[in-house]
């Protein structure tokens, strides 16, 4: 395609207008799609890799700070990343590192 004439220019003109049609027709129907499996109960994502127990039970050993958040993932064998997906975001104070100071002698 030359772009240098006023023809060639015209033809990318409108081949880009209709990829951007494309696109949005693509859009509107992924969205449409979403909202039909929404009705009928669909619920998308990936399934939860704890219980809603679990997870209570992660918020709790975190809100008593007895057991460290390592030691909360060792025991439901997950990454770390996927108790703080589980913790309640409005009830979780982060942790501030404990200061040690060492005396001289």
């Amino acid at each position: 395609m030359d772009t240098s004439t006023m023809e060639g220019r015209a033809m990318f003109g409108m081949l880009s207008v209709l990829a951007e049609l494309q696109r949005e027709l693509i859009v509107a129907n992924t969205n449409d799609g979403l909202a039909s499996a929404r009705a009928r109960g669909r619920v998308g994502g990936r399934r939860p890799k704890r219980t809603a127990d679990q997870a209570a039970l992660a918020q709790r050993l975190y809100d008593e700070r007895a057991t460290t958040l390592q030691q909360i993932a060792d025991m439901f064998g997950v990454p770390r990343s996927t108790v703080y997906g589980h913790l309640d975001k409005t009830r979780t104070v982060p942790r501030q590192p404990t200061k040690t100071t060492v005396t001289k002698p």
